[in-house]
């Protein structure tokens, strides 16, 4: 049998259009023409509501705002950028704890490089400022020893958020209650020994008198 490189060119063409088609329908042994693919089921999502989520990030155990958004249709809030200044944190608590004062917010929804925690005197105005880390949600604001009013402000390149939005008055605990309760104390243990003695004295002086009217009776006696 001639091969197909004896034709002329032509023929050679038409040869090799014979040949393609055999080797196209080779059919692969593993090929099943009944297998379907699994299909993922429909992902359900909720109709935009346009209601803003109940989403708080200071809330203990809050679900994340872009799952509460899926299943309800809500809006989760904005985050402004970097070149915003950022809004104002949310300061939750001003608190004693030891010999310390400790300041606890809530980061707002913006780009924050710090935060700077403002302790203002209110008789005095006296003021005293310590820098916290970003995403820091404590701060030790140092002994206040008058009555004060705290602040926290965000910082980022941009500027800050406005210094008294995110305030609380703090007044602190009387450091002398301790000193007075141990004068009042000793002052009690010390009347007490007073007392004590006091009646001792008037005992013993009780039973000499009585040993000196039996002692005398006793001389008195019949002769």
């Amino acid at each position: 049998m001639a091969s197909c490189t004896d034709f002329p060119f032509p023929a050679l063409i038409f040869c090799l259009l014979l040949v393609r088609p055999s080797q196209a329908s080779e059919v692969d042994p593993d090929y099943n023409p009944d297998y379907t693919p699994p299909s993922s089921p429909p992902k359900t999502q909720h109709p935009f509501s346009g209601k803003r989520c109940d989403y708080s990030s200071c809330r203990e155990g809050q679900v994340a705002c872009n799952v509460l958004a899926d299943s309800t249709g809500c809006l989760c809030p904005g985050f402004t950028l970097q070149n915003v200044a950022p809004e104002a944190p949310s300061l939750m608590s001003v608190s004693w704890n030891g010999s310390d004062v400790v300041a606890l917010w809530c980061a707002p929804n913006s780009y924050v490089t710090g935060y700077t925690v403002t302790v203002r005197q209110t008789l005095t105005g006296k003021e005293g400022q310590a820098d916290a880390r970003t995403g820091q949600e404590e701060r030790r604001a140092g002994h206040i020893d008058h009555v004060s009013e705290v602040c926290v402000v965000a910082v980022n390149d941009a500027g800050q958020s406005p210094e008294t939005a995110s305030c609380l008055p703090y007044e602190p605990r009387d450091s002398s209650l301790p000193l007075k309760a141990g004068l009042i104390g000793g002052a009690l243990g010390l009347l007490m020994l007073v007392l004590l003695g006091v009646l001792l004295w008037r005992r013993q002086r009780q039973r000499k008198q009585q040993s000196g009217i039996s002692m005398q009776d006793a001389e008195e006696g019949p002769r």
